[in-house]
């Protein structure tokens, strides 16, 4: 198997059922020891991680049910999920609420720009 390094983009809450499916369809086929795989979440994505509010939201239908729990069972395979500081605090989600696999980093913007100088695929489903 091979190894890869590749940051997934998403910032639309509708897009979180195929960004999943890819995810999971390429950790089947790559050496995910070896491989850095990051989920970049930002802008309007972050809602899925406050139920409170995703419940009611008008995108919830279109989120696999249980969306956190391939979140969770991705990251227990070693795919990092890195959630935008600024996009929690404009959505009012605290970073305390969120679960321990997740990663808060400052500027979800800048974090890409990093990865991709660091040589990290960028795919944007």
């Amino acid at each position: 198997m091979q190894s890869v390094k590749v940051v997934f983009h998403i910032d639309e809450v509708e897009k979180w059922p195929l960004l999943l499916a890819n995810v999971r369809n390429l950790v089947k086929v790559v050496d995910v020891a070896v491989s850095a795989i990051i989920v970049l979440v930002n802008s309007k994505a972050v809602i899925i991680f406050d139920q409170q509010t995703f419940n009611g939201h008008p995108f919830d239908r279109k989120v696999q049910p249980n969306h956190m729990d391939i979140v969770k069972e991705l990251a227990q395979q070693g795919v990092e999920f890195a959630v935008c500081q600024n996009s929690l605090t404009g959505s009012s989600i605290s970073i305390e609420s969120l679960p321990e696999y997740l990663k808060v980093v400052p500027v979800g913007v800048l974090e890409l720009i990093e990865k991709q100088t660091q040589g990290f695929a960028y795919i944007k489903p």
